[in-house]
């Protein structure tokens, strides 16, 4: 498939008249990743620009507009799709979160996800791309026009939140699952704007859910013979799931929960805010929540749009301490 594709791209190069001339645009660099292009480019890895082509490209099923950049690495291609930053923005809010929700969380996600970028943009501003187009960044799945999305990204637009004078690390998740996360006990760092907050999220499909996995599926996640018991060794500030003991063939193990809920995948388990007890082969996970659980829960956000909340204020209750402004040269 990278054969095809890359004997597509070159095509695209050989009819394309001239570059795109992005110096004087406000863009961003997105690596696109998706089932044929999966992996991140390790850390120095060494890469180089085969090419690009601009316009309208359909790519595995999906359009992307602005310039596509083909990257070689010592593992394999990567594809970069630039683009207009703010288009960006309302490409993402289409997907986080549901066109249809309330205006005011609407303009609360595009005011996150503008400052996630910003940020991340300005952290990686050497690099041949700014940030993924997957869960490991934010979700980015090409081209998605909106007209309700567009309207809330053009009335904040420019915004973001700072601290210090700086853009926040907006981190954001799906469901809370009644209190946020602190930022340490996931990410291994502390930041005065990302401390737990009680909100509720109960119009939320996650609010509670349950998972029954076999016990055999996790042997092959963990990749441990003879799993026969998984047991709660400690738990974070806000009670959700910290470590777990897990009981095989050769002893026990402890494991972050952090790790075990990737192992498994982030929608096998949707958060670490659950029980666990074991039926026959079977684990039975009963929990609450969608994702990390860090800084601004959108489901939460929702509720407190439809109470009224306008989204400086759903901002300001989820990232306390920070400063609404447009930003200049970030």
């Amino acid at each position: 498939m990278t054969k095809i594709f890359f004997g597509f791209m070159s095509l695209l190069l050989c009819i394309l008249i001239s570059p795109w001339n992005t110096q004087a645009a406000d863009t961003i660099k997105v690596l696109i990743l998706n089932d044929a292009y999966s992996r991140i480019p390790a850390k120095n890895e060494k890469t180089a620009r085969l090419g690009s082509a601009h316009g309208d490209l359909l790519l595995s099923g999906i359009h992307y507009t602005g310039n596509i950049e083909v990257w070689r690495g010592d593992n394999g291609l990567y594809l970069v799709n630039e683009l207009p930053l703010e288009e960006y923005i309302k490409d993402v809010v289409a997907v986080e979160v549901k066109p249809e929700w309330d205006m005011e969380a609407l303009k609360a996600q595009a005011v996150v996800s503008r400052t996630y970028a910003r940020y991340h943009r300005r952290m990686n501003g050497g690099s041949f791309y700014h940030i993924a187009s997957s869960v490991l960044n934010q979700v980015y799945k090409g081209s998605k026009p909106d007209t309700r999305v567009s309207y809330a990204v053009e009335n904040t637009n420019g915004e973001i939140l700072t601290y210090n004078g700086k853009p926040i690390e907006a981190f954001y998740h799906s469901t809370c699952g009644g209190k946020t996360e602190d930022a340490e006990e996931v990410f291994g760092k502390s930041y005065p704007y990302l401390k737990p907050v009680e909100s509720p999220c109960t119009l939320s499909p996650y609010s509670t859910w349950e998972r029954e996995i076999p016990a055999k599926e996790i042997v092959q996640a963990l990749n441990m013979s003879g799993i026969h018991d998984i047991s709660i060794k400690s738990f974070t500030s806000t009670k959700r799931v910290k470590q777990l003991d897990i009981t095989h063939r050769s002893g026990v193990s402890c494991i972050n929960a952090t790790d075990f809920r990737k192992a498994l995948g982030w929608t096998r388990l949707p958060s670490t805010n659950f029980t666990v007890r074991k039926h026959q082969n079977t684990f039975i996970f009963e929990g609450k929540g969608y994702g990390h659980g860090v800084g601004l829960c959108q489901w939460c956000a929702l509720e407190m749009a439809a109470e009224g909340k306008d989204y400086k204020e759903i901002l300001s209750f989820f990232y306390p301490g920070t400063t609404l402004e447009r930003y200049e040269s970030y």
